[in-house]
């Protein structure tokens, strides 16, 4: 494969992970990739935006990466961004690029710090970058903060080990030098999955801030806890840099000189810093793709031709009738939809005369239970009435009124309102049992369950 063909490998694996992402990973294929992974405020996020040159990420404290974010660099003439959730318009500013992350990230996780496993596609443009994708997961932490569930240290492990136990994905293992290498919890999770060391890369960030008289030469040499691709050390920018927005390409400039002059690693500064570690990453991830892609491509091909098979069963595939491809799958379709309906609406063929069931059913939940679990609600009108007394007087304070406060109505309103939300909820559930019956009776009679594992019925569930 020539130089050309090379640098094509990552544009085509990002176009693939760009194309699972839409349809939602269903293909379960492994892409080749890289997965960032360390503790909170190990300086993951100061190594990508370094790489960039820009401040684009989240900060903060607490766990600010809560989605994984698939970052794709693609070296351009020109400098802007974009994202596969808002495709065709460009970012050229990268505060605004920080401030779409953060809602898009609300937007699946809602505002209280929790996480989810649904990947942000952040694509960026420039001349300063190398082609690279890197997906930079969520911080390890130990200690839920504000809303966040208590087993959050146990969630953000499980989505890292769905990345890094695949066989095709690199591990960047980011670890701070100001902390003992033995209890680096990125390098721990990353010998669970890979106990070899064959697919780990070392970053080990934070070196100027390593106690007088000490250094990490022995880690970064491959000496101390060897690794098979080695170990790369940064200086990012400290947190003072970050607030008084130092210059990324000044950062860039002093820790060069902090390599070149440090007596303990001027002997090999030429295979540190973040530029190295960026030219490292583009040929080990290039390197990875080529020596992956004939199994890749194999498992491709054959997941292609079990679809396509499953296809011809859907449409009633005839060699000598191509105009029968679809008839079949469109008119098991509509005929689902004429049943569906005609048991919602009470039209049906065969009137059931044992239980009722679609329509009649629903009807009975709204009409019958739904009022039956209201009248079981108890209410005290003694303690009611002493509650919109309180209420009343309370809003009014040292006045005395001679109308019902609005506010007043509000506050014993929602308190009641907050009651029915167990009957409702009751009744939902109640329905979306009595639809799902319908639907499975319904794709049983048009023959749509020959699949049980990719029936409207599961389809039809996941939805609810």
């Amino acid at each position: 494969m020539g130089n050309r063909g090379m640098e094509e490998l990552i544009p085509l694996v990002n176009r693939l992970q760009d194309a699972f992402s839409s349809i939602g990973q269903a293909c379960n294929l492994d892409l080749p990739q890289i997965a960032v992974v360390g503790g909170q405020s190990a300086g993951k996020s100061s190594v990508l935006e370094n790489f960039v040159g820009r401040d684009f990420l989240p900060r903060g404290s607490g766990i600010v990466t809560r989605r994984p974010l698939v970052l794709q660099l693609i070296s351009a003439n020109a400098e802007w961004a974009e994202f596969l959730h808002c495709k065709g318009k460009k970012f050229t500013e990268f505060d605004e690029v920080r401030q779409e992350i953060e809602a898009e990230t609300d937007r699946v996780t809602g505002a209280n710090k929790g996480i989810s496993p649904i990947p942000i596609n952040l694509r960026v443009y420039s001349p300063h970058v190398l082609n690279l994708t890197l997906i930079d997961l969520p911080g390890i932490t130990k200690v839920p903060v504000g809303d966040q569930p208590a087993d959050i240290e146990q969630q953000i492990r499980d989505m890292i080990m769905q990345f890094i136990t695949r066989e095709s994905c690199l591990i960047l293992a980011v670890t701070p030098a100001n902390t003992d290498l033995a209890n680096s919890d990125a390098l721990k999770l990353a010998k669970d999955v890979d106990p070899q060391g064959l697919r780990t890369i070392g970053v080990i960030t934070k070196l100027d801030l390593m106690d007088e008289g000490t250094d990490a030469r022995d880690v970064l040499e491959n000496k101390l806890l060897p690794l098979r691709r080695g170990y790369i050390g940064v200086v990012n920018r400290s947190q003072k840099d970050i607030d008084g927005k130092k210059d990324i390409k000044a950062a860039l400039e002093a820790e060069r000189k902090f390599f070149l002059s440090h007596p303990a690693y001027r002997h090999m500064a030429d295979k540190m810093g973040t530029p190295r570690l960026q030219k490292v990453l583009n040929e080990q991830l290039t390197n990875h793709i080529r020596d992956t892609l004939p199994a890749f491509r194999s498992k491709l091909q054959s997941q292609l031709l079990a679809l396509d098979k499953e296809a011809e069963e859907y449409r009633g595939y005839r060699p000598d009738d191509p105009s029968r491809k679809t008839k079949q799958l469109l008119q098991m379709v509509q005929q689902f939809s004429v049943d569906f309906e005609k048991r919602i609406e009470g039209s049906g063929d065969q009137v059931d005369t044992v239980e009722l069931s679609g329509g009649a059913k629903i009807n009975r939940i709204f009409h019958e239970r739904f009022p039956f679990e209201l009248v079981k609600m108890e209410c005290d009108e003694k303690e009611m009435r002493r509650e919109i007394s309180y209420a009343i007087k309370n809003i009014h304070g040292i006045r005395t009124g001679l109308f019902t406060p609005d506010m007043a109505f509000e506050a014993i309103v929602k308190k009641q309102i907050i009651k029915l939300k167990e009957p409702c909820i009751k009744c939902v559930d109640m329905v979306i049992q009595e639809l799902i019956n319908t639907v499975r009776q319904c794709s049983n009679k048009t023959e749509l369950h020959s699949h049980p594992d990719k029936c409207f019925v599961c389809c039809f569930r996941s939805c609810c």
